[in-house]
């Protein structure tokens, strides 16, 4: 497990006490909203993102008003981690927004320099199987974990990247990417997936039966969000895993589902081999799939599409045609 001590600060100016070289910083992956800062402490570089759901669309629509991070990272959980999994956080702040609002500063070391790059480039096969064990070992050490923390409750995850998110974002003249794109992009799929459409559509508007179905299967801690922006691999092989906004308890082949369609573009081995090199990673550590398996892939894999269709509705025919028969073999398995 990791032995990390996090240390929580009295204020901001606390938190920062002795920094230098405070600059604005933005990276091409963040999608949030959220302000970050570059500076350094003691001569080592770190940096700053301040959490609060006046900057940050996912934020509102995952109902984060309160900032669930600060709950994470002042718990015992991250001592829980694997060794494997190096979360970066080192210290954090409450705040006070202008408009009364809580925030959270999440002090991290600065390790960009082994993140995955940017761009389009094909993720070696390796580095994705490093990850690919590494989430299974998150799993298997955190195994019937159960949330008393209070962080997202796990249905969030499939109302937040609705038509209803863009129309909310719009009433408040936001200035993200995505939500614009939700509305329009789910509207394509009765086109570009006519079969999954028929299934997809009712469950976008009211997702209880796939949770329902989902809740009845074995649960762990879940990141919640393993896309390449997210990810880095250090030099002794520990994986860098950041932005914890959405960690929850769920089912953990939701994490498996929303890795391979938000990183699709980018992974040059098949969705099913990488499927079984995760269940071998688990079965490795001591978990036994047999009787639950089946029923919670196929949910996991119906899911991926429910929150990412909008974004596969304009691109590859395969990639679109692939999650439409995942979606199809998976309608007999909800409740």
């Amino acid at each position: 497990m990791t032995e990390t001590a996090i240390r929580v600060a009295s204020s901001v100016a606390d938190l920062l006490a002795g920094a230098t070289d405070v600059r604005p910083m933005k990276t091409g992956d963040s999608l949030s909203g959220c302000r970050f800062e570059h500076l350094y402490l003691d001569g080592e570089p770190h940096v700053v993102k301040y959490l609060c759901v006046d900057d940050d669309w996912i934020m509102r629509a995952s109902g984060d008003i309160h900032c669930r991070q600060g709950l994470l990272w002042r718990s015992e959980l991250p001592s829980r981690l694997p060794s494997v999994i190096d979360h970066t956080v080192v210290g954090l702040a409450g705040y006070r927004t202008p408009t009364g609002r809580d925030g959270v500063a999440l002090l991290m070391r600065d390790v960009g320099g082994y993140f995955v790059a940017e761009g389009s480039s094909s993720l070696p096969d390796e580095q994705h199987l490093h990850f690919i064990d590494h989430m299974a070992e998150l799993h298997a050490s955190l195994w019937g974990w159960h949330d008393d923390i209070e962080l997202m409750s796990f249905g969030l995850m499939y109302t937040m990247l609705t038509p209803v998110t863009s129309a909310v974002e719009a009433g408040l003249a936001g200035t993200a990417s995505v939500p614009p794109a939700l509305a329009p992009g789910w509207a394509r799929l009765r086109t570009a997936a006519p079969r999954a459409a028929d299934i997809i559509m009712p469950l976008l508007a009211d997702p209880g039966p796939l949770i329902e179905g989902l809740m009845q299967t074995p649960s762990s801690f879940l990141h919640g969000d393993w896309k390449l922006g997210n990810l880095g691999s250090h030099p002794d092989g520990r994986t860098i895993l950041v932005d914890w906004d959405r960690s929850c308890e769920g089912p953990p082949c939701f994490e498996l589902a929303w890795y391979l369609a938000v990183n699709c573009d980018r992974m040059a081995m098949s969705k099913e081999a990488a499927i079984d090199a995760y269940r071998a990673s688990l079965e490795r550590r001591g978990i036994d799939t047999g009787s639950w398996w089946q029923t919670q892939l196929a949910l996991s894999l119906l899911g991926g599409l429910l929150m990412l269709g909008w974004s596969k509705t304009g691109g590859d025919p395969q990639e679109i045609g692939w999650w439409e028969d995942r979606t199809l073999e998976a309608a007999r398995y909800l409740p």
